[in-house]
């Protein structure tokens, strides 16, 4: 089984909103930047929180991306984390990070055993790394 059997983006924006953030690095920040038309340090002041001494996205008052309008605005640039999006390393910690994201997720399959699903994740970031 590959990973577009178990994960096919809905576009609902779902992986775009709720509690977390999206941490960027350096590069992302720099690549996001040119992206808005602004300087690194006015990104992050104008559309960065800082948590744990890192910078993730903003969120809108509705909890979306600040990036979200109805599709992702920087999609060309988006950071790793949401590229990789949902086969991250977190999955392979714990199996149940990915029933919990399938709850959040309409394009998430739950219905394949874990060892699928570990098999796609550890497939997909082996491409990503």
């Amino acid at each position: 089984m590959n990973t577009t059997e178990i994960f096919k983006c809905k576009q609902c924006g779902d992986c775009c909103k709720g509690f977390g953030g999206t941490f960027v690095t350096e590069k992302e920040i720099e690549k996001i930047a040119a992206r808005v038309h602004t300087d690194t340090q006015t990104f992050v002041e104008k559309y960065c929180q800082i948590s744990g001494g890192k910078a993730l996205l903003a969120q809108d008052k509705d909890q979306y991306c600040i990036f979200w309008d109805g599709r992702c605005s920087i999609h060309p640039v988006k950071p790793r984390m949401c590229k990789n999006w949902p086969f991250l390393k977190s999955v392979l910690v714990d199996i149940n990070n990915w029933h919990i994201m399938a709850s959040l997720c309409p394009g998430i399959r739950t219905d394949v055993p874990d060892s699928t699903i570990k098999a796609c994740v550890t497939q997909e970031l082996s491409k990503n790394s």
